[in-house]
């Protein structure tokens, strides 16, 4: 069988579009929107892609000429299944940052280049002091955004249509605000000069965003059944939901930079996110990331499996319910009709999201989408939240690395992961108490940016918890939580 590069021609439409990150949301997500408006409109964006991390895998996308096939699959809105594959091509080339710094630099002397996107997690948008300017490359993703911004300011200091449009896709609040507000760092801890500043304030227009689609990445389990279908091989095929939302604060006119009268998008340009992301963290990224160490731990490795059985489907939506949507200050209504759409996304049938995958970065996705509900819920009540606090003992348990003897592979910063394998292996040793153990996360500020042992009553809580999860198992002790 043919190789997808055998089969599709690359269109290879003009290079206006620098994307930091190779991943398979960002392919199945903005690359699939650039690839319809390519398609639909006069935009003619092709996307050079920035490998940001020192890694060879997965593979580079130039072996498949930048083609690959996104699947979608799910409820149109109208309650019909529906599936749609789609070949991308918007994306012209990819470059390693890493083996190939002065190619990634030389970007910044193209005019034609005029936006930046970014998918880097939520540990990617930080500063690191250590980083030098003369690093090639520096290692935080800022930093090396910081160097093309100034040698885009060296070569084209007086043209003020040669900014960017800086569009960063990270699950942070107001994650445009905050990459500006690094960057600009960098340019102080470097020292470059006041009309660089000048340049990038005056020049550039740094969007925050909110993106909504289920992506569940590449097919293995159904390559070849797919493949047979499509008529070719597909080494980078990527499967998400049929359903994607958008959200840009930005100004009124990226209405017409994007042609969005042209095109069937569910690209929403607004004054103000927070509305929407307060919606969609708290309550889909929420119920992800307290759905992973549980459902995991219960024996389940999909999130449709979790939400069809009646234990783990009860505990995700008793949570959400009951615990996320009381602390959220949305409109009740809203909130509980968007919660009603996302379980049903979640019982999708053609998506097998993978909960090994959505656990990358655990520890700072529950920061990010649970502590805040934790926090809110026991501000307005007076008392801990006792399902979101179980996910967070829960959490703790899954770190210890292991599911019915097998050894769960753990995806997280190596401080993190080198904290959880000394603290479990103390206590094995007897070495620590359980309760120390427990301490011993809380107290890590570096994550949580506050000492959670300081919560009067969540170290006990939590102890209690992993107490029954490790005499128990998970299955009898989520039931007699529930």
């Amino acid at each position: 069988m043919q190789n997808i590069s055998e089969i599709y021609q690359n269109k290879k439409y003009t290079s206006k579009v620098i994307q930091f990150g190779e991943g398979n949301f960002l392919r199945c997500f903005v690359d699939w929107q650039i690839d319809q408006l390519n398609e639909k409109t006069d935009f003619d964006a092709g996307i050079i892609v920035v490998r940001p991390i020192d890694s060879d895998f997965p593979p580079s996308l130039n072996i498949q000429n930048g083609l690959y096939t996104a699947i979608l699959r799910g409820l149109d809105g109208t309650g019909s299944l529906v599936k749609e594959y789609r070949v991308i091509k918007s994306i012209n080339s990819e470059i390693s940052v890493y083996h190939e710094f002065d190619k990634f630099l030389n970007l910044a002397a193209d005019g034609n280049f005029k936006y930046i996107f970014s998918n880097t997690t939520e540990a990617g948008i930080c500063f690191n002091p250590e980083d030098k300017f003369s690093d090639a490359p520096p290692s935080s993703f800022p930093a090396k955004l910081t160097r093309l911004l100034y040698e885009r300011y060296r070569i084209f200091c007086n043209d003020k249509t040669k900014g960017f449009i800086i569009i960063p896709c990270e699950l942070i609040d107001y994650n445009g605000q905050i990459l500006k507000e690094i960057i600009f760092k960098y340019a102080d801890l470097w020292k470059l000069e006041d009309d660089f500043k000048e340049w990038l304030e005056e020049t550039n227009t740094f969007c925050s965003t909110l993106v909504d689609r289920i992506v569940t990445g590449y097919p293995k389990d159904e390559k070849e059944e797919i493949e047979k279908e499509l008529g070719y091989t597909d080494n980078f095929m990527v499967t998400g939901e049929y359903f994607h939302l958008f959200v840009i604060q930005g100004p009124e006119w990226l209405k017409d930079e994007f042609h969005l009268d042209q095109v069937n998008l569910n690209i929403r340009i607004v004054e103000d996110i927070l509305p929407y992301k307060t919606r969609k963290v708290g309550v889909l990224n929420g119920a992800h990331t307290i759905m992973v160490p549980v459902g995991f731990l219960y024996g389940f490795d999909t999130v449709r499996e979790c939400m069809i059985d009646e234990t783990v489907g009860n505990f995700v939506k008793k949570a959400v319910f009951d615990e996320i949507i009381p602390s959220l200050d949305v409109d009740k209504d809203e909130l509980k009709e968007f919660a009603n759409a996302v379980i049903d996304r979640f019982k999708n049938p053609y998506v097998r999201h993978q909960l090994l995958s959505i656990s990358l970065n655990s520890m700072a996705k529950f920061r990010t989408r649970v502590l805040p509900q934790i926090l809110n819920f026991r501000k307005k009540y007076d008392r801990l939240p006792d399902l979101l606090v179980f996910a967070l003992a829960s959490m703790i348990m899954f770190y210890k690395g292991f599911r019915n003897g097998g050894h769960i592979e753990l995806k997280d910063d190596q401080n993190i992961l080198e904290l959880y394998k000394k603290l479990w292996t103390d206590y094995d040793d007897k070495k620590i108490s359980l309760g120390e153990v427990a301490n011993g996360i809380l107290v890590y500020e570096k994550n949580w940016e506050m000492n959670l042992a300081g919560i009067e009553g969540l170290n006990e809580k939590v102890t209690g918890y992993l107490k029954m999860i490790l005499e128990n198992g998970m299955k009898n002790t989520l039931r007699s939580v529930l």
